[in-house]
């Protein structure tokens, strides 16, 4: 199981991070976002994904953010068809779509994305496309039909913990856990500390 960590912003705390070795390292790309990255990212050591999150964005904006950002995987968090997401992938990137979870989720829309992305994600359904601090019922996915791999998004904090190991022990192809706002102290700022101890209790170190 994987750890991504996103909404990164500043120089300092990136590098900080970086010492943790997450899997993922996300920075947001949506001009809305109060996460929004407008600078040019560091490098970050080849072991961390350095991945752009976007929000129905141009096919031209996301090229050229890849280019300037060197980045590695990409998450698509809008309303992105299936034909969008599988150009993508061909930009040498991972592609992570991600979906919004509510009480009812429609597992069979996902059916159209099965081959135009490489990992889906779930995160909450709430005012803004993510980032908003609160989770979703993780039961909903006993219904997962897929085997695809995905990440796990929404509020995820250092209480989560044990449901995660428990989810991590079924038959459901969990493949990262995506964490931003539980660890701030504030919008792109995260407590690395907070974040050592979460990864080592995820990990049972």
């Amino acid at each position: 199981m994987k750890l991504k960590v996103c909404g990164m912003r500043t120089p300092e705390n990136i590098e900080a991070l970086a010492a943790l070795n997450p899997d993922y390292m996300g920075f947001i790309f949506w001009a809305s976002s109060s996460r929004f990255v407008n600078k040019i990212t560091p490098l970050l050591p080849n072991k961390i994904k350095k991945t752009g999150v976007f929000v129905d964005a141009t096919i031209d904006y996301i090229e050229t953010i890849i280019k300037e950002h060197k980045l590695q995987a990409v998450q698509l968090h809008g309303k992105e068809a299936p034909e969008f997401c599988a150009y993508i992938k061909t930009l040498d990137v991972e592609v992570i779509k991600a979906f919004s979870m509510k009480e009812a989720f429609d597992f069979k829309s996902l059916e159209p994305y099965e081959i135009a992305c490489d990992f889906y994600l779930f995160d909450t359904k709430g005012e803004l496309p993510g980032g908003n601090g609160y989770g979703f019922d993780w039961s909903i996915l006993k219904n997962y039909p897929s085997v695809k791999p995905f990440f796990l998004s929404g509020g995820i904090g250092k209480e989560e913990v044990s449901q995660i190991l428990e989810l991590r022990n079924t038959d459901l192809p969990l493949y990262a856990i995506d964490v931003n706002s539980k660890f701030e102290s504030a919008p792109g700022v995260k407590k690395i500390d907070e974040l050592e101890q979460f990864k080592n209790e995820l990990y049972e170190l």
